[in-house]
């Protein structure tokens, strides 16, 4: 966040909070104090006028993705989140390890479509607990699944030529630093730092690794080796509203600290008929829209923001009202395999409904433009790789 965009705090009143909340946006980012206020008792319309208008201030009318090949390295995964269909335990329909010809053969429909983006997405520490994936992993010359998962990364950036952002949960140092010769940015969504939400019978209870400290401590610790970074906080698996302005607030934090975080997703929980939480409610779509709102009033005009357009089905263009610039990976040859039920937009459509309310669509890299030019976020490798798929301004050629 640059904060010589921001004047100083003028120590405004609950009430100037709630009468005038789009000078007191423009004026300083809120304390947390003060983005419960506006949480709880701003009305809508007045959120969605201060976001949009910190929207423009930072991103113009630009609102950009990214076309990608999403390539789901393995469903096996060690924690049992409630609201997840993706993981599977061996023996189950749809339970694989991807073998790297099965890498490199979906990586290569997807650079034959067009895409720059592989987006490898994955269980978490699989072989902590499952015999099959040790014995896999094994076959293929490592021990860890965060090794093959670089491995990958460096065959399809070498071998096809698409530029990697690896999503495979908690990540330690060492795979940090091997993972940034190959990687464009990676990513970790944070969820919530509420651990409360790990006691029995809630979403994160049999689920070891959405432990939240040790989430922030992966966010951490890519911020130290100047890696670019995604993020972002999963609504309505039974959170309350304080618990997710302290998740953007302690994202905003970590960005404040190392200014690696290139985007915040607010990503809504959507029910499944096959998962423990089929009954729970989905978030509704002000949910959503207040959410997006107080992130961009929370982590500022120059925050990519994003929301995924397929989750909200036929009303995804509303989430342009709450300040979003950016839509996320959009892939035009493989499913969104974390949400199989819902369908990305097709491009055309996505553009159109973009472009019928004022905005430009544009394509850009794994990587966001701003951090194409800076020192230090890229490998030399990835760079040379990026400089072929991105024009002068850092988006997709």
């Amino acid at each position: 966040m640059n904060a010589d965009l921001h004047l100083p705090d003028p120590g405004p009143t609950e009430e100037f909070l709630l009468e005038k909340p789009l000078d007191n946006a423009f004026r300083s980012t809120p304390t947390r104090e003060a983005a419960l206020l506006l949480a709880q008792e701003a009305p809508l319309a007045s959120l969605l006028s201060v976001a949009t208008e910190l929207r423009a201030i930072g991103k113009g009318t630009t609102i950009s993705y990214s076309k990608k090949v999403f390539i789901p390295l393995t469903t096996l995964c060690r924690d049992y989140c409630s609201y997840c269909t993706f993981r599977k335990d061996p023996g189950q329909p749809g339970s694989h390890f991807m073998s790297p010809d099965e890498v490199l053969a979906l990586a290569e429909k997807g650079r034959s479509a067009g895409c720059k983006e592989a987006l490898f997405s994955l269980g978490d520490q699989p072989e902590r607990i499952f015999p099959d994936a040790r014995e896999f992993l094994r076959q293929q010359g490592f021990t860890r699944t965060l090794d093959y998962v670089a491995a990958m990364s460096e065959l399809v950036l070498d071998k096809i030529g698409l530029l990697p952002h690896a999503n495979p949960g908690l990540m330690d140092r060492a795979f940090l630093e091997r993972a940034k010769d190959s990687n464009a940015s990676v990513g970790l969504m944070l969820e919530t730092v509420s651990p409360r939400l790990m006691r029995d019978g809630l979403p994160h209870a049999k689920a070891p690794d959405k432990v939240p400290g040790l989430r922030l401590r992966t966010i951490e610790e890519a911020g130290k080796l100047n890696i670019a970074f995604t993020t972002g906080i999963l609504i309505g698996i039974g959170e309350t509203v304080e618990e997710r302005i302290d998740s953007l607030f302690a994202i905003r934090a970590l960005h404040e600290k190392y200014g690696h975080i290139q985007e915040v997703i607010i990503q809504n929980f959507r029910a499944k008929p096959e998962i423990p939480m089929a009954a729970h409610p989905d978030a509704s779509m002000e949910e959503m829209l207040r959410t997006i709102a107080l992130a961009r009033i929370i982590l500022g005009p120059h925050m990519n923001i994003q929301a995924p357009p397929n989750l909200s089905y036929a009303d995804f263009p509303r989430l342009l009202e709450a300040g979003i610039n950016d839509w996320g990976g959009i892939s035009p040859v493989t499913r969104d395999f974390i949400n199989p039920e819902a369908a990305w937009p097709q491009i055309s459509t996505l553009r159109a409904e973009t472009e019928s309310r004022g905005f430009t669509l544009r394509e850009r890299l794994a990587l966001y433009p701003e951090f194409i030019s800076r020192e230090g976020f890229l490998s030399l490798h990835v760079r040379a790789k990026a400089n072929l798929l991105a024009d002068q301004q850092g988006y997709a050629v």
